[in-house]
């Protein structure tokens, strides 16, 4: 037809029961599913207003996911959950696997190029599939559709936040064959009754160190865990699993520096600290 772009491929039946399939979800209205589907650089009848709706409801659906699936988790917790799963490399994972950008309608320059490929446009049209699916068949339909998609990866990050950033931190770096870190008191403030701990951690191998703050060795020292593997966290490439954000409340990023590598994790205490302290692990 004059005046209008080329397609490829055009979205045929065939293709959306596919996907439908593999969604676990039929629509009623499959007009609104094709301009889900629909690039920018196809039609002015796009994916960009589905894709604003389905990012605000995204994080909204797996927010209420969490509250009830993680139970003991607290408010930082489950703060940290929902980034790790509505981060763009994780929409962008979750929409490869129902090969969505096979099914994306893109203008023919953009087909050619590779841009179906792209995380960013993945995960774009990932939110504008939640939000077609929450047109056609209202917040129900779009819960159901993300707890089906998302089943393995909440379980898995639930599991993973809720334990310990020390032993977090220790089992990533022995997954990527890196020493264990090591931790240092540099400061104690306060009176007994009051006593502040500021412990350094180091991950010499991975060039990470962080400090943390508690009201004890062990929460300070779960807190500097916490920050380094927030750094870890911030490192990933897309499409690599990240390490466990955690659950430290006082802990702030330290400078990165390079260091050789370091003996099995241990507490140590440094030149400023004027009682010893036992070692750790």
């Amino acid at each position: 037809m004059a005046g209008k772009r080329p397609l490829v491929p055009p979205t045929a039946g065939a293709a959306l029961t596919a996907l439908q399939q593999r969604l676990g979800y039929t629509f009623k209205d499959t007009a609104l599913l094709r301009q889900a589907l629909t690039h920018r650089s196809a039609s002015s009848d796009n994916l960009e207003r589905f894709e604003f709706l389905g990012d605000a409801a995204l994080g909204f659906l797996i927010a209420r996911i969490l509250f009830h699936a993680v139970p003991k988790a607290s408010e930082h917790q489950l703060t940290l959950m929902r980034a790790s799963l509505v981060r763009k490399e994780s929409l962008a994972d979750v929409a490869r696997e129902i090969d969505l950008g096979g099914c994306l309608r893109l203008g023919m320059g953009e087909r050619k190029s590779g841009v179906a490929r792209r995380a960013s446009i993945l995960a774009d049209a990932f939110e504008a599939l939640v939000g077609a699916v929450i047109c056609d068949g209202g917040l129900e339909g779009g819960e159901g559709l993300v707890r089906r998609l998302f089943h393995d990866r909440i379980a898995a990050v639930a599991d993973r936040d809720l334990k310990d950033p020390k032993t977090r931190l220790q089992e990533y770096l022995q997954m990527q064959h890196l020493a264990p870190p090591t931790y240092a008191i540099v400061e104690r403030t306060g009176p007994d009754h009051a006593r502040m701990f500021t412990v350094v951690c180091e991950a010499a191998a991975a060039a990470v160190q962080a400090k943390g703050r508690g009201r004890s060795r062990r929460d300070a020292e779960k807190a500097a865990a916490d920050a380094v593997l927030r750094q870890l966290y911030r490192r990933q490439p897309a499409g690599h699993s990240a390490p466990g954000l955690g659950t430290g409340t006082a802990s702030t990023s330290g400078r990165t520096e390079t260091a050789s590598e370091p003996p099995p994790a241990r507490t140590v205490e440094s030149p400023a600290a004027t009682t010893p302290v036992a070692r750790s692990t």
